[in-house]
């Protein structure tokens, strides 16, 4: 068997750019939509060297994640970039401690190695299921500042305009505080505006404090045939005993599993009934070899498996995934963002304008992630460089 193409250093970029129309309220608050403000925010550029050439790449969000590949990259420098099992297990251990930090970061970067190697798109590679991806619009946190989701009214009159879109589907992320009715009054605000033009899905985003106030949204949920109800509890989505019993209460299925980390807790997190839908996350749950493992579990159990947020990553584990429903376009707002950094040169972005005549969005068809990284834009915002020989 021939060699595959051994890692010889690694690169870890760290670059901001800005939110359009977003602000932070505070210190330590997440920014909400102000007009003519702006909010810096961090991205992650990776780069793998290899010993033929090729090199690996990566743009996200995750920098908390990329601070971990410190611990990890002795495990990594010098190894197979092809033999992604075994260094999913390694790195899986060595960050037992933290969370499984960076693992999912190291695995996708292996990814675009092997794609780029075998001259094949990712999704080939991992057997293939489509190439076009129905999506749903996934709506940043509801806001206090007239222009943007700041009333029930105004996240209906924005999932109108979602719909003109042509998405098929709509999120809502509500307010992070405030009461329990506004929300019910949005619930059912949305529906009767599109309800039964597109499917509808609640992210509560670990809100509610007790029991009988996610029980109250998800009674509306129920009155108003929403497709899924996600994350309700304050408890961060930890619980499978708690959201066990709110299915015995609630109709509408609940989306559960984005805050526990790669197969394992998923698994039994479905086995003690917490959930109906299961949520599978590149960068938390171990790359795109832990997402598939999730995949295939969930596909076992008759359970389907929704990936959470956007990127190429995304597009090609889901396309590759039978048992998945919807592709996420996050955070999308009538009149801020794009929620993270735009440097995909070759059309692969992720703002609400990606959204196909037919409610999809495509798979990269080149190889590895197949897309362009715009490094000029990177290294002349970058904050912070460090290279693991």
């Amino acid at each position: 068997m021939p060699q595959g193409p051994k890692i010889t250093s690694i690169e870890v970029h760290e670059f901001t750019f800005d939110v359009r129309n977003m602000a932070p309220q505070g210190r330590g608050e997440q920014a909400q939509y102000v007009k003519g403000g702006q909010s810096k925010r961090t991205n992650v550029a990776l780069r793998f060297h290899t010993d033929q050439g090729i090199v690996g790449e990566y743009v996200n969000s995750r920098v908390t994640d990329a601070a971990a590949i410190r611990l990890i990259a002795d495990l990594v420098i010098d190894r197979d970039a092809l033999e992604r099992e075994n260094i999913y297990t390694d790195t899986k251990r060595a960050t037992q401690q933290i969370g499984r930090l960076g693992v999912g970061l190291v695995d996708i970067v292996l990814w675009d190695i092997a794609g780029k190697f075998h001259d094949a798109p990712i999704y080939q590679l991992l057997g293939g299921h489509r190439r076009r991806l129905p999506a749903y619009a996934s709506t940043w946190n509801g806001d206090e500042t007239p222009g943007g989701l700041s009333s029930p009214e105004a996240f209906a009159d924005f999932a109108e305009h979602c719909l003109e879109l042509r998405y098929p589907a709509y999120k809502i992320h509500p307010w992070r505080d405030g009461s329990v009715q506004r929300d019910i009054d949005t619930v059912l605000a949305v529906a009767n505006r599109v309800g039964g033009k597109m499917d509808l899905m609640w992210d509560a985003a670990c809100k509610y404090e007790t029991l009988a106030d996610a029980i109250k949204v998800g009674h509306a949920l129920d009155e108003a045939g929403y497709y899924w109800y996600e994350d309700p509890y304050k408890d961060t989505g930890m619980s499978a005993f708690g959201h066990k019993k709110l299915r015995e209460l609630v109709k509408t299925p609940l989306l559960m599993t984005e805050f526990v980390r790669m197969l394992e807790p998923h698994v039994d997190f479905a086995l003690a009934g917490g959930t109906d839908f299961l949520r599978a996350d590149p960068d938390f749950d171990g790359g795109i070899t832990g997402v598939m493992k999730i995949a295939h579990a969930g596909e076992g159990l008759g359970l389907d498996v929704e990936i959470h947020a956007s990127n190429v990553a995304r597009r090609h584990a889901m396309a590759a995934i039978r048992n998945s429903n919807y592709y996420e376009v996050a955070l999308v707002h009538p009149d801020a963002g794009p929620h993270d950094a735009q440097v995909v040169l070759n059309g692969f972005g992720d703002d609400l304008a990606v959204i196909g005549a037919d409610g999809c969005v495509p798979v990269p068809e080149g190889p590895g992630l197949g897309v362009e990284y715009d490094w000029d834009y990177i290294l002349k915002n970058q904050t912070s460089f460090v290279e693991y020989r």
